[in-house]
């Protein structure tokens, strides 16, 4: 366990707050101190001060600002609510939304796969999606 300053990493706390955390909070944190600190010195080299966009990338690459420990914890929860609902549908549909969501698969192409019609494929990805939807605002 390790022992964090609450005041080094949230601005609304005027006064010190020691907490006892996990080992993997208190990384989360660093590596969090560490991409914030990168970021700055991009910005202070690179003299991004002002707006580079001309939608390529550029401005996005150059200017990303490290997410919060905050949002990381929630992306992660949210990502395993994800997997666990997919993971209850029927295996057809789950196999079919990961292949067609995750690994970036056409429908026509999961139809080649499979040996089907692409409108079977549809149909259950359609459904698929309707029963995640159940599933995941149950389960809020």
């Amino acid at each position: 366990m390790a022992i964090i300053n609450l005041r080094d990493y949230y601005p609304f706390y005027t006064s010190d707050c020691f907490m006892e955390v996990s080992e993997e909070v208190a990384e989360m944190f660093k590596e969090f101190d560490r991409k914030e600190a990168a970021y700055r010195l991009r910005t202070y080299r690179h003299k991004a001060y002002y707006s580079l966009d001309r939608d390529d990338g550029l401005e996005h690459e150059a200017v990303f600002v490290a997410l919060s420990p905050h949002e990381l914890y929630e992306r992660k929860v949210t990502m395993q609510e994800l997997h666990a609902a997919i993971a209850s549908l029927p295996d057809k549909q789950a196999k079919r939304i990961y292949a067609h969501f995750i690994l970036g698969m056409t429908k026509q192409d999961i139809a080649r796969a499979e040996g089907v019609h692409e409108k079977v494929i549809r149909v259950a990805i359609e459904r698929g999606l309707r029963h995640l939807e159940k599933i995941l605002k149950n389960s809020l």
